[in-house]
């Protein structure tokens, strides 16, 4: 006792004489910090300067750290370290290429439906295999779901009659009616003994209440967040977020696209009103990658293996010639920007039209540069943008590139009946990519994503009409009344491209 009484003087002493000489303190500690934090910025200039980026990324950042050094330490932390070249990801990488190695590796392509695809495809789909590993189909059934309501209930009805197990993968989940309605199904389902396995966004999923959580793991259901954060400040992984949205149900069917799980995707959100959006419901062969995909992120979080035949082994459909299907992931744990990649190559590959739609357009300067020198090679080049921000630094960016498309001669329309939300690129005509990646430098260098890429499969055709509708719904952007838009709005598309390496 008497040397805790000792102890407890001496603190008491000590904090009464920084207390008598804070003045003196307060000076050495401020100028200390500040120091630390403006050298701290330096060296990490240094670093992104010897790290080689794009021009373009390495002089934003740069900016940032010599106005802001301190606020830039921070965003540095959060968003600028380049963790593909770090190995973050390193050990789910090795793993991921184990599994795929395992499951689909050592199938060859299938050279004799290769043959039939012109040469362009033909390297498309080599390409493809090549930077993820995953095969490409000649035997899975797609649908295209073109909007809120036929896609959730396909997927209403596909939870509902699941027998064996429902695998569910997305970025964001709310509770409200539809999210509720969802919720209510999966409860009732692995209380039937079905196995019920959630993979939510940890960020994406910030609002969703814990109530929420807690009913499913309650009723069996394993909720399982993805990547989460717990110091938001100071833990670079808050920038690489799961944006996938999967569902593969009994191995047999599977959904892959552009909607989150909220009432906004049914339209029923008055700022946003009518929300034009793309899913695509898979059968077939190509569920088994989806799925494996899925089980991947999973044992990345859980440690559970379950690569097991009962989740791999697929129904072939009956029906003959049903085109070419490749479901590919990409994200910060491969190798390479694997979907950017297959966009560049589709697009310089194109000979007739490129047609696109995005709701996030914030392209890096490969793929402008292609789609500028394709419009100026007479290619038919078109993008669909939304005509109302969500996310306002991210509309005045993507507006901000709207000049230099549209003088090479790229065609520009904004979709006039509510929020497109759809993430299509359509090429000739024959070739298309539907999924989870948007047109911009999130998607291609940052996010978990995954697409669905098509050839001359009947949901090309049906991606093609649905383009043309939306067109009719949309107002074409003139070059020269673009031009005649104000100095303000100029400025702060300026503003917003700059921040876009960052974005």
């Amino acid at each position: 006792m008497k040397k805790k009484l000792q102890i407890l003087l001496f603190l008491l002493i000590i904090g009464i004489v920084l207390y008598l000489t804070k003045d003196y303190w307060e000076g050495w500690i401020v100028g200390g910090v500040s120091i630390l934090f403006s050298l701290s910025a330096f060296f990490i200039a240094i670093v992104i300067f010897l790290e080689n980026r794009h021009p373009s990324r390495t002089v934003t950042w740069l900016m940032v750290l010599a106005v802001f050094p301190v606020l830039g330490f921070f965003f540095y932390l959060m968003f600028g370290q380049n963790h593909r070249k770090m190995k973050t990801f390193t050990e789910k990488a090795i793993l991921d290429e184990q599994a795929l190695h395992l499951i689909e590796g050592n199938k060859p392509l299938n050279e004799n439906e290769l043959g039939k695809m012109g040469e362009d495809q033909q390297l498309l789909f080599r390409l493809a295999h090549r930077l993820a590993n995953n095969p490409i189909s000649f035997s899975t059934e797609t649908k295209v779901l073109t909007d809120g309501k036929e896609t959730f209930t396909h997927i209403l009805k596909a939870i509902n009659d699941a027998t064996n197990h429902i695998h569910m993968e997305y970025y964001i989940v709310r509770s409200d009616e539809i999210g509720n309605e969802i919720k209510n199904i999966l409860i009732k389902k692995a209380k039937e003994g079905v196995n019920v396995r959630f993979l939510y966004d940890a960020v994406g999923c910030f609002q969703l209440p814990q109530t929420y959580i807690n009913q499913l793991k309650e009723a069996g259901v394993k909720m399982v967040p993805f990547a989460p954060v717990k110091m938001p400040l100071l833990n670079h992984k808050i920038n690489y977020r799961n944006h996938r949205k999967i569902i593969v149900v009994d191995a047999q069917i599977a959904f892959v696209g552009g909607l989150n799980i909220g009432d906004e995707y049914l339209g029923k959100n008055q700022y946003f009103g009518h929300w034009r959006d793309t899913h695509l419901f898979v059968k077939g062969e190509a569920v088994r990658s989806l799925q494996l995909i899925f089980l991947r992120d999973w044992y990345y979080m859980t440690k559970e293996t379950l690569l097991m035949q009962s989740y791999l082994a697929p129904n072939l459909p009956n029906e003959e010639r049903l085109g070419g299907v490749q479901m590919i992931a990409s994200g910060p744990d491969t190798r390479w920007e694997v979907i950017k990649k297959l966009f560049f190559s589709m697009i310089t590959s194109a000979k007739k039209s490129i047609w696109i739609a995005s709701p996030y357009f914030i392209p890096d300067e490969d793929i402008l540069s292609a789609l500028k020198i394709a419009a100026l090679s007479g290619v038919d080049v078109r993008i669909l943008v939304p005509n109302r921000p969500d996310k306002k630094i991210v509309f005045y960016a993507s507006r901000s590139y709207f000049p230099e498309l549209l003088e090479a001669g790229v065609k520009v329309y904004e979709y006039n009946r509510g929020f497109m939300h759809s993430k299509i690129l359509i090429v000739d005509s024959e070739i298309a990519s539907i999924g989870t990646a948007n047109m911009d430098m999130r998607s291609f260098h940052l996010n978990f994503e995954v697409n669905a890429f098509l050839y001359k499969t009947k949901s090309v055709h049906t991606l093609v009409s649905d383009y043309i509708y939306d067109m009719e719904h949309s107002t074409i952007i003139s070059y020269e009344q673009f031009q005649k838009r104000s100095i303000l709005k100029r400025i702060v598309e300026s503003t917003s491209r700059l921040l876009s390496p960052m974005l």
